[in-house]
C-alpha cells in the first residue's frame, strides 16, 4: 500500500529529481557567472584540515566505523577532510572526485602525513568505467544536487561489501545561499534534498539505516573578504555588479566577528552519519 506514509521508490526518486532540477533552473535564472571548469578550485584549501584533529565529531564517528583491515572507497573525497584521517586508520583508501584541484590538495597532504595507502581517481560518480570496490563506501556531503540519486546509491552499494556510509546535513550545506538568496535574487531559495529525504529513500529501498547525529561547527572565515568571496560564489554574482553591491551592503548586518574570525551564523547545525548494509 503506497500513501503519504509509505511512498514508493519511483515516487521518491521523481521528487528528488524534481528538486534538483528546480535548483538548477533557479541558479540558471539568477546567475551572473558561468560554471567554472573546476567549481571547487577556488576553495580547495578550505577542505585541508589536520588529519590528527580530535575535536571533529563527524570524523570521530567515522573513525568508530573504521577497521584497520578495511578498504574504504571515498566518493566525492574532495581535499581529504575525512579521507586523509581515514587513510591513516585503515588498510587502503580510494578517493574518487571530479575536481583536479581537490585531489591535488588531497595527495599533497597525504604525502606530508606519510599516507602511502591512498589511490585517487578523477571521475564523477557513478563512474563510466569499472568502479573500485572495498569494504566500506563513503559519501560525505555529496548527493544534495545529484539528479539521479538512484543509480548513485546503486553504485555506492556495489562498491561496498560491508557498509555504506553517508554524511549529510539536516539541510544542504549552503548556509550563505539560503540566507541571502531572496534578498539578492528576489525569490525563495529552492530546498535541495538532504538527510531527512535520504533516510526516507533508504527505508523505501528496503534498507534499515543507523543514524548518529552530531553538531557541526559553522564555517568560519579568516577575513571579511574571504567571507564575501564565499557568499559571492554561492550566489553566482559577478564582482561589482548591482547585486554584488547589494550583497556587500548587507554583509555588516549578518557577518559576526569572534576572536578575529568571522561567520554568518555561529549556531551549530546537525549532521547525520548514516550507515547501512549494502544489498
Amino acid at each position: 500500500m503506497n500513501d503519504a506514509l509509505s511512498p514508493s521508490v519511483p515516487e521518491l526518486l521523481d521528487a528528488w529529481r524534481a528538486r534538483v532540477i528546480a535548483d538548477n533552473d533557479q541558479v540558471d535564472r539568477a546567475r551572473e557567472e558561468p560554471d567554472p571548469t573546476d567549481f571547487y578550485a577556488p576553495t580547495a584549501n578550505r577542505f585541508r584540515m589536520d588529519p590528527h584533529r580530535k575535536d571533529d565529531a563527524t570524523l570521530n564517528a567515522l573513525l568508530e566505523l573504521a577497521r584497520p583491515d578495511d578498504v574504504w572507497v571515498d566518493v566525492g573525497a574532495g581535499g581529504g577532510r575525512f579521507g586523509l584521517p581515514l587513510a591513516l586508520a585503515v588498510r587502503r583508501l580510494i578517493a574518487v572526485d571530479p575536481s583536479p584541484a581537490m585531489l591535488e590538495a588531497f595527495t599533497e597532504d597525504a604525502a606530508t602525513h606519510g599516507a602511502k595507502n591512498l589511490q585517487t581517481i578523477e571521475s564523477r560518480w557513478p563512474m563510466s568505467s569499472e568502479a573500485p570496490k572495498g569494504d566500506v563506501a563513503l559519501m560525505s556531503h555529496v548527493g544534495y544536487d545529484i539528479r539521479d540519486i538512484g543509480p548513485f546509491l546503486d553504485a555506492l552499494e556495489q562498491a561496498a561489501s560491508r557498509l555504506c556510509v553517508a554524511v549529510m546535513g539536516e539541510s544542504a550545506m549552503a548556509t550563505v545561499s539560503a540566507m541571502f538568496w531572496e534578498r539578492i535574487h528576489g525569490e525563495p531559495r529552492v530546498r535541495l534534498p538532504a538527510m531527512p529525504e535520504l533516510l526516507i529513500l533508504l527505508l523505501a529501498r528496503g534498507r534499515l539505516p543507523e543514524v548518529r547525529l552530531v553538531d557541526r561547527v559553522p564555517p568560519r572565515f579568516e577575513s571579511v573578504d574571504e567571507a564575501l568571496a564565499t557568499a559571492r560564489r554561492q550566489l553566482w554574482l559577478h564582482t561589482g555588479s548591482e547585486k554584488d553591491q547589494r550583497l556587500q551592503a548587507l554583509m555588516p548586518d549578518v557577518l559576526e566577528e569572534r576572536d578575529g574570525r568571522y561567520s554568518f551564523d555561529w549556531r551549530p547545525t546537525r549532521i547525520g552519519i548514516i550507515s547501512w548494509a549494502p544489498r
